[in-house]
C-alpha cells in the first residue's frame, strides 16, 4: 500500500482531512506497547514483523518491559483517523504510536526525530550513468542520452516536482501514490519494474530506494541521493507521533529516542535507510 512517505508535501495535505479528537487523558497504565502500522509498507511494517519499524518497537517494548501489539491499516489517506484516533463507544484506542511521521505533520504529537533522510535516484550499472554521483551530475548527462532514459516517479512526489523543475517531465514514467490495490507495497517500482528494465530511473524516498536496492538479486542497483534545492525539498527529519493530550506519553517515548539511539541507528543502516548527518552531509546506505 502506498505510504504517506512516497511524496510527504502531498501525503500531509491528504491525511491532514482526516479527523478526530485531540485532547485525551493519559492512561493509568500501560499493558502493551500498541502500534499503528501499515501492514503491507516494507521496508517500514508488515503483518509478519520485518520492517524496520517493527524491529524499533520491538527494541522500545523490550526497554518498557511490555509486548508490542499491532494494529493495521492502510497507510493513505485517513490513517490517523482509522488507527491513532480510532475509537469506539465505551472501547480503548487500539493503537498509541505511529513510527515514521515527518516532522511538521500536524494531525499527530510529533515526537523529536529519530533519523533523517532524502531522496534517492536509483538506477542499474552498466547503462551509462555509473559515474552520476549527484543529481547535478545527472542533470550534466548529454541530452541525447538523457532523452533515452524512463525515470520512474510517483506522482505529487518531490521527485515529480523535480522532473517538472529541470524539463524532464517527458522522460518521466508516473505512478500512483494513492493505490486501492492491498497487494501493492512502495519498493515495486525498483523491484519489478526498475530490476526488469520497465524503467532505467527511479527516484523514490530514500529508505525505500536503499533497501529495496541492497536486495536486488537480478541486477547491481546504485543509490544517489539527492539534495534540496530552491522549490524542491528532498529531505525530511521523520519522527514518531502519538495522541495530543498525552505529553507524559510523549515524554517517555522520546526519553526511548535518545537512549536507544544507538541500536535505531543500527536498524537504519541493516535495513539500508541513506541518512543524512547534522551537517547535512549524504552518508550512502551500505550494501
Amino acid at each position: 500500500m502506498t505510504s504517506w512517505r512516497l511524496a510527504l508535501p502531498a501525503l500531509l495535505a491528504l491525511l491532514a482531512l482526516s479527523s478526530g479528537a485531540l485532547a485525551q487523558a493519559e492512561p493509568l497504565e500501560r499493558r502493551a506497547l500498541r502500534v499503528c502500522q501499515d501492514p503491507n509498507n516494507l521496508p517500514f511494517s508488515s503483518t509478519n514483523g520485518t520492517g524496520l519499524e517493527n524491529r524499533i518497537a520491538e527494541i522500545f517494548g523490550k526497554s518498557l518491559g511490555l509486548p508490542v501489539t499491532y494494529y493495521a491499516f492502510p497507510q493513505r489517506m485517513a490513517f490517523i483517523r482509522n488507527t491513532l484516533r480510532f475509537k469506539l463507544p465505551d472501547q480503548d484506542y487500539p493503537c498509541d504510536i505511529v513510527l515514521g511521521i515527518p516532522v511538521g505533520f500536524d494531525q499527530v504529537s510529533v515526537t523529536k526525530p529519530y533519523y533523517r533522510s532524502s531522496y534517492a535516484m536509483v538506477f542499474p550499472t552498466g547503462i551509462g550513468l555509473d559515474k552520476v554521483t549527484s543529481g547535478d551530475e545527472f542533470l550534466r548527462l548529454d541530452k541525447a542520452k538523457l532523452d533515452t532514459l524512463r525515470i520512474g516517479v510517483y506522482d505529487r512526489s518531490p521527485a515529480s516536482a523535480w522532473l517538472n523543475k529541470h524539463g524532464l517531465v517527458e522522460r518521466g514514467v508516473p505512478y500512483q501514490i494513492l493505490n486501492a490495490d492491498p497487494s501493492q507495497y512502495p519498493g515495486e517500482i525498483i523491484e519489478k519494474d526498475l530490476a526488469n528494465g520497465k524503467i532505467d530511473v527511479a527516484i523514490v524516498w530514500g529508505p525505500i530506494a536503499g533497501y529495496f536496492a541492497k536486495r536486488s538479486k537480478s541486477v547491481p542497483l546504485k543509490v544517489v541521493l539527492l539534495k534540496s534545492e530552491p522549490g524542491v525539498q528532498f529531505d525530511y527529519q521523520m519522527a514518531m507521533g502519538v495522541r495530543y493530550g498525552e505529553p507524559e506519553w510523549k515524554r517517555q517515548v522520546e526519553s526511548l529516542i535518545d537512549s536507544k539511539q544507538a541500536e535505531i541507528k543500527a536498524v537504519l543502516v541493516e535495513y539500508g535507510v541513506p541518512l543524512l548527518d547534522a551537517a547535512d552531509v549524504a552518508q550512502p546506505p551500505k550494501r
